[in-house]
């Protein structure tokens, strides 16, 4: 992953897919059910995206009450 460590771009997406090509990129993700945003450079998602449509739920953030103090 290069810009964010949650940002996948669509060099990373060319290497996890096997595809070259933008169009045969964008259509893996997309018939994957994979939410892609469409940039200058190419296409790029996130992994939550990613997980979201494998149907993985985000790991909630623990909370704590003030009480802890």
């Amino acid at each position: 992953m290069t810009m964010s460590s949650n940002v996948l771009i669509f060099e990373d997406l060319q290497r996890i897919t096997g595809y070259q090509r933008r169009s045969d990129v964008e259509k893996t993700l997309i018939e994957q059910g994979v939410r892609l945003f469409r940039g200058r450079t190419g296409p790029w998602t996130t992994l939550d995206l990613i997980n979201q449509a494998a149907g993985m739920k985000p790991v909630a953030a623990e909370r704590y009450e003030a009480n802890i103090l």
